[in-house]
């Protein structure tokens, strides 16, 4: 039994990763100002401080990436 297509499949999907998430730079973007403002000064970034940008790039990361799964 040979693991070769397994592997395959997986360097495959992950070849195609990048220009999938290509369109998800917006969110992306939003995220990270939101992250770096949030860092910014003498306060921590804290758990959920940015939940909703997270939300908005994960959301665009999974339909970016779901027709390519199958």
């Amino acid at each position: 039994m040979s693991g070769r297509g397994v592997w395959l499949r997986t360097r495959t999907r992950l070849r195609r990763f990048p220009a999938l998430l290509a369109s998800c730079g917006e969110q992306a973007a939003a995220y990270g100002r939101c992250v770096a403002a949030a860092a910014a000064g003498p306060a921590e970034l804290r758990r959920d401080d940015c939940l909703e940008e997270f939300r908005a790039l994960r959301d665009c990361f999974a339909r970016a990436v779901r027709p390519g799964y199958r």
